[in-house]
């Protein structure tokens, strides 16, 4: 028995040394993975060239020369579940683990399941309105992994689709009441009309920094208004919250919002809707798509990569290059609704203080838990990580997320396009069960996220499900630098820094944002900029940023309530300097000691205006 071991480990050291080139996993969708891995003989699934290469380095007595290589042929990979890699895939500084597109390709990793057979409604559809008959077409449910698939997007030929909504997008209507205390919501009765039931309808609410979806339990007509209560556990988290809330009769008129998922708001190109009882997926094309060769996709995982290590056994030296990663999924506001504190952390818990007061904060008049928004790309207990040149797009929340325990990461040269929460996100958002007006300094300072350098990225279209994203936020970082990236038509704030609302020393120092450039940022909401920091973070420093006009939507709660630079509760020790922009519209609320503001406004030299954004190596990545 002992003989036949050693001979199936030798079979398969000399198999997987002879398919290799160079160290060389290749895989390709035409490929199998019984296949040896080389270039002629490809694999077909990027998990098994992770197997494969783990097995090489397992049993392989030295590390490979010039590292260990999976390269992708272009294609769509679509996964099954998460894609991982744990601390056996390491690699190390002169021997990197790389997962890279082959040269000259596009490879993709998907998270979605093509829709196809879509047929041309015939007949009478119950709720479909008059408008939509003639127009709408419709194809049968998808099922994944052999389950009926739920899903809140849906995209067509690369464009996301709309959800069945009232108004159309981009109109909102206002809210007619708000009671607190009966957990009720008042609406102008005309929106509910025809309509059999609120099964299935949810309220999607703009509450100043935030949004909130919450899905209608019940509603009844009390004459010119219609009243609204939700489900648990958002009901109770929504109206006992304090920050924020919708605002009634302000500046900009009452909180807006609209609803939506309802076939009787079917009513314009672009909008669809998922019948989950009777399994059907309803579609009205918008003008230029034939459903019968569009490329229609829904999504089905939520996180695509995962790269996950310990404290004791980090994820070492991986790169990633040149992978594009599409179509993830979000279900959470499905079952339990979502309102979020801030930039997609979703509340647990939360409620005023009465009288104020905690033994960190004589002053602090509320307490509130937080969850983490998932992301399609997750890094955690990882160092020396690089991802470069690639594209996040479709994704349903947040992009790439450097969670606890990683340092040394760097992203460059990659874009984020179509980005339902947050671009990139990354260090502690107390969102493991701590309070979240409570300063960070862990015991273990290996779990602080640390040494990141995010640079030379374009970050378009973040936070178009969840409004209250940010482009780029990092919590409680330390030695981070945020720089030449280039963010555009983001919902909320640009970059982010900070966490806590506090002037008690924690973790963040020494915090780098420079030479962004921004343009079209803070197109949904308010009490935002494109540069906002929070907490003390001594030694950090923003300086040399460029950003263009912001410009309010009509329905924000305050109209003139957004700066083109904002430090905000807490900020300490930053310095601010040389940032351009059209006029010094600043705001710097409730700081702590040690902030120092130098030259800011349309006076900064034109040197600073051109050197932002992308590097000039980096440039071309704007054309692709």
């Amino acid at each position: 028995m002992r003989n036949c071991l050693v001979a199936h480990v030798l079979v398969l050291v000399f198999s997987l040394s002879g398919a290799l080139n160079a160290s060389e996993f290749w895989v390709s969708p035409d490929g199998r993975d019984t296949n040896t891995g080389s270039k002629e003989s490809p694999l077909a699934s990027p998990a098994i060239a992770l197997r494969r290469a783990r097995e090489l380095r397992r049993l392989s007595p030295t590390a490979p020369e010039n590292g260990l290589h999976i390269l992708l042929r272009t294609g769509t990979y679509r996964l099954g579940s998460t894609l991982v890699i744990r601390p056996e895939d390491s690699g190390t500084e002169a021997s990197p683990t790389m997962i890279e597109a082959a040269p000259g390709e596009k490879p993709i990793i998907s998270g979605g399941i093509p829709l196809t057979n879509w047929r041309k409604v015939e007949g009478n559809i119950s709720g479909l309105p008059a408008s939509a008959v003639g127009h709408v077409w419709v194809a049968d449910s998808p099922s994944f992994n052999g389950q009926l698939l739920e899903f809140r997007q849906l995209w067509v030929d690369g464009h996301k689709a709309i959800r069945a909504r009232t108004p159309n997008a981009p109109l909102m209507e206002r809210l007619v009441s708000w009671d607190r205390e009966k957990e009720t919501a008042g609406i102008p009765a005309t929106l509910v009309t025809g309509l059999p039931s609120a099964s299935g309808i949810e309220m999607v609410l703009a509450q100043q920094w935030a949004i909130a979806f919450l899905r209608l339990r019940d509603f009844r007509t009390d004459g010119a208004q219609t009243l609204i209560t939700f489900h648990q556990p958002e009901s109770r988290i929504e109206f006992e919250h304090p920050w924020p809330q919708p605002i009634l009769a302000s500046e900009g008129g009452s909180g807006a919002f609209f609803l939506a998922n309802a076939i009787e708001f079917l009513d314009a190109p672009g909008e669809w809707f998922h019948d989950l009882q009777n399994r059907r997926v309803y579609y009205w094309p918008r003008d230029g798509e034939n459903l019968e060769h569009a490329d229609v996709i829904v999504p089905a995982l939520e996180t695509l990569l995962e790269i996950t290590g310990t404290l004791d056994r980090p994820v070492s030296h991986v790169q990633v290059r040149g992978i594009q990663f599409q179509n993830t999924t979000w279900l959470r506001p499905s079952s339990a609704g979502h309102v979020p504190l801030q930039a997609g952390l979703f509340i647990t818990e939360s409620y005023k203080l009465r009288p104020k007061g905690t033994p960190d904060w004589r002053s602090l008049d509320n307490q509130t838990w937080t969850g983490r928004p998932p992301a399609g790309v997750v890094v955690k207990g990882a160092t020396h990580v690089r991802f470069e040149r690639c594209r996040i797009e479709h994704m349903a929340m947040s992009g790439l997320d450097f969670a606890t325990g990683t340092q040394d990461e760097v992203v460059e040269g990659c874009v984020f396009r179509d980005i339902g929460n947050n671009g990139v996100q990354l260090g502690s958002f107390q969102d493991n069960g701590v309070e979240s007006h409570l300063p960070y300094n862990p015991v273990d300072e290996r779990e602080i996220c640390a040494r990141a350098r995010i640079s030379n990225n374009i970050l378009n279209d973040c936070a178009n499900e969840d409004w209250g994203g940010v482009a780029i936020i990092a919590g409680y970082v330390r030695d981070t630098t945020i720089e030449h990236n280039e963010i555009s038509e983001t919902s909320y704030t640009g970059i982010s820094v900070g966490w806590g609302w506090t002037r008690s020393p924690n973790v963040m120092r020494r915090n780098r944002i420079h030479a962004n450039r921004f343009d079209r940022i803070a197109t949904r909401m308010c009490d935002d900029a494109a540069i906002y920091t929070l907490s003390a973070q001594p030694g950090s420093s923003i300086y040399e940023n460029v950003i263009s006009e912001i410009k309010m939507s009509p329905y924000v709660d305050r109209p003139d309530h957004w700066f083109y630079l904002y430090t905000d509760e807490g900020s300490s020790f930053i310095t601010v300097r040389d940032n351009w922009c059209f006029h010094a519209k600043f705001l710097q609320n409730a700081n702590g000691p040690g902030n120092v503001w130098e030259n800011n406004g349309p006076q900064v030299s034109e040197e600073i205006r051109k050197a932002a954004g992308l590097e000039p190596s980096f440039r071309e990545i704007r054309l692709e």
